[in-house]
């Protein structure tokens, strides 16, 4: 018996990016691992890969994840 149930249909309205295919799916379509999201609207799905590159900007640029002091340039 499995311990988690494969979900093959999405709630209607939730949208994915899928990595694989680079395209936007109504529905898990694709494995987990292989999207993002959900996302309210397919436009938004459409920016995920825009969405992940500013949201990993600002956390490389977050002083709460710099908490090592620099170290002296001579």
């Amino acid at each position: 018996m499995a311990l988690f149930k494969k979900r093959t249909v999405g709630k209607p309205g939730e949208w994915y990016y899928c990595l694989e295919h680079r395209s936007v799916e109504e529905g898990p379509e694709c494995p987990g691992k292989d999207r993002f999201g959900p996302y309210a609207t397919p436009g938004e799905a459409q920016r995920a890969m825009d969405t992940a590159r500013e949201r990993n900007l600002e956390w490389e640029n977050d002083p709460k994840w710099h908490d090592r002091p620099e170290e002296p340039t001579e």
